[in-house]
C-alpha cells in the first residue's frame, strides 16, 4: 500500500466534507492510512496457501469443523466496518490427509482482510479449500453485523445476515451439524 498517496486521499476527503484541521484531526490523514493499510492487508498474500500444509489423517477423518472463527472485514460498497463469526468446515476424501485448524481461521482472515461483501468471503474460503484440498465438500456460514445496515440507508440496529457458501456434498448429518454448531455463535 502507498502510504503517502493514502496519506493524501484522506487529507483531500476531510477537506472535501468541510472538517477543520485542529489538534485532534491534524494527523488523521496518516493515521487513517495507516489504519487501512493495518486494515486491508489481506491483498498483500493468497490466504489460500494457508492451505498447502497438510497431515497424515485417519482412514477416514469425517468432517472436519472450526467454529466461532472471528470475521472482520471493509463494506466494499461503502467502505464501513462489518463483522460477526464463521463457521468452516470441511469432510476430506478417505485416505487424504488434513490441514491444521489453524489454517482454516488464516484463511478466513485474509480474504476478509480486504473490501468485501460478506457473500464473496465465503464463496473464497469454500473456493480455495476445494482447490488445495480436493474434500468430499466444504462450507462456510458466516453470521455478520453491516454498520452500512445499522448506520445508514435503513438504519436497522439490530440486523445480523448469515450466508452459507457450499461446493461438493456433505452428508445430512454433517449439515445438522454445522448449523447446530454456527447457531451457537462465535463462543461455542
Amino acid at each position: 500500500m502507498d502510504i503517502p498517496a493514502a496519506e493524501l486521499a484522506v487529507k483531500s476527503l476531510l477537506e472535501a466534507i468541510g472538517v477543520e484541521q485542529d489538534g485532534h484531526t491534524a494527523d488523521t490523514p496518516i493515521r487513517s492510512a495507516k489504519a487501512w493499510a493495518d486494515q486491508l492487508w489481506g491483498y498483500n498474500e493468497d490466504p489460500s496457501h494457508h492451505l498447502a500444509k497438510t497431515f497424515p489423517a485417519p482412514a477416514d477423518p469425517g468432517v472436519i469443523i472450526q467454529a466461532g472463527i472471528d470475521v472482520q472485514s471493509v463494506c466494499a460498497h461503502h467502505m464501513l466496518p462489518f463483522g460477526g463469526y464463521a463457521t468452516v468446515a470441511y469432510r476430506p476424501q478417505p485416505g487424504q490427509d488434513i490441514v491444521g485448524l489453524s489454517k482454516l481461521t488464516r484463511v478466513v482472515y485474509g480474504y476478509a482482510a480486504r473490501l468485501q461483501v460478506q457473500e464473496r468471503i465465503g464463496y473464497e474460503i469454500v473456493d480455495a479449500i476445494m482447490r488445495r484440498l480436493n474434500p468430499v465438500g466444504a462450507l462456510a456460514i458466516l453470521t455478520c453485523d453491516h454498520s452500512c445496515i445499522r448506520l445508514r440507508g435503513v438504519r436497522s440496529p439490530n440486523s445480523d445476515t448469515t450466508t452459507v457458501a457450499i461446493q461438493g456434498t456433505l452428508t445430512d448429518a454433517d449439515m445438522a451439524l454445522l448449523h447446530q454448531l454456527h447457531s451457537r455463535g462465535p463462543n461455542p
